[in-house]
C-alpha cells in the first residue's frame, strides 16, 4: 500500500513538473496567471481525487497508476495513446506560445468559466470513479467485472471521457487561448476512435455489454451523441 502511495505522489510530482516546463517555457515567463490558476485547478483536482482512492478503493488506483502508450495491452490503443498523448502536450505548448506572441485575447470572465469548466471535469470523473471499480487507465476488462448502467452511466456509456470533454475545452478558454481549441479539434477523431473501439472490445469481452449498449443510445454527449 506504501509503494502504491509513493507511487500515485510520485506521478503526480513528476506530471507537475511536465506540464509546468511545457507551458512557461514556451511561454518565456512564469508571469502567466491563467496557467497558475490552470496548474491550481488541476493538481487541486488530481489530488483530491488521488486522496479518495487511496482511503476509499485502493484497486482502482492501482489500475490509474499506469497509464499511456506503454501501458495498454492492445496494438490500436496503443497508437490512439501515442496521438493523445502528443496532443495533450501540445495543448500545453501552444497556450505557451500564445502568450508569449499574444495570440488571443479571451475576456477574463471566460478564463474564469474555463476553470470551472476543468474543475467539472474533475467532478464528473469523480463520480465516474465512485460509480465503477474497474474504470481502469486502460482497454481490459476483469474476470469479476460487470457492465455499470446506473448514475452517470444511464446518461453516457462514456462518462468518463465526458468529463475529458468539459476539461479539455475548459483548458483552452483557462489558459485564455483560442488556438487551442484547434490542436483539440485535431486530437478529436483519435478520443473518438478510442471511445469506438473500447466500445468493441468491452461488446467482446465484458457479460452484457450488448444490451447495455442497446439501453443507452449516446455514447458521449447527453442528446447529441
Amino acid at each position: 500500500m506504501k509503494d502504491l502511495n509513493k507511487k500515485s505522489f510520485g506521478g503526480l510530482f513528476f506530471l507537475a513538473v511536465v506540464m509546468f516546463l511545457f507551458l512557461f517555457v514556451p511561454a518565456g515567463t512564469i508571469n502567466y496567471w491563467q496557467a497558475w490558476d490552470f496548474l491550481g485547478v488541476f493538481f487541486g483536482s488530481s489530488l483530491w481525487i488521488t486522496l479518495y482512492l487511496m482511503k476509499n478503493d485502493p484497486a482502482l488506483l492501482e489500475k490509474r497508476v499506469d497509464a499511456g502508450p506503454g501501458a495498454e495491452k492492445e496494438k490500436v490503443q496503443k497508437i490512439i495513446q501515442s496521438i493523445a498523448s502528443l496532443g495533450f502536450i501540445s495543448m500545453l505548448v501552444v497556450p505557451g506560445l500564445d502568450h508569449r506572441f499574444h495570440w488571443s485575447n479571451i475576456p477574463i470572465p471566460l478564463e474564469i468559466i474555463g476553470s470551472f469548466l476543468v474543475a467539472l471535469g474533475f467532478l464528473i470523473i469523480f463520480f465516474v470513479f465512485k460509480q465503477n471499480s474497474y474504470a481502469s487507465a486502460t482497454i481490459e476488462t476483469d474476470s469479476k467485472q460487470k457492465v455499470v448502467s446506473t448514475g452517470l452511466y444511464a446518461i453516457v456509456r462514456h462518462p468518463m471521457y465526458m468529463g475529458a470533454l468539459s476539461l479539455f475545452i475548459g483548458m483552452s478558454l483557462s489558459l485564455g487561448s483560442w488556438w487551442d481549441f484547434f490542436v483539440y479539434l485535431l486530437i478529436m477523431p483519435a478520443l473518438i476512435w478510442r471511445l469506438l473501439d473500447e466500445e468493441k472490445f468491452l461488446e467482446r469481452k465484458l457479460l452484457g455489454y450488448k444490451e447495455y449498449k442497446n439501453k443507452v443510445r449516446f455514447h458521449l454527449i447527453p442528446f447529441v451523441w
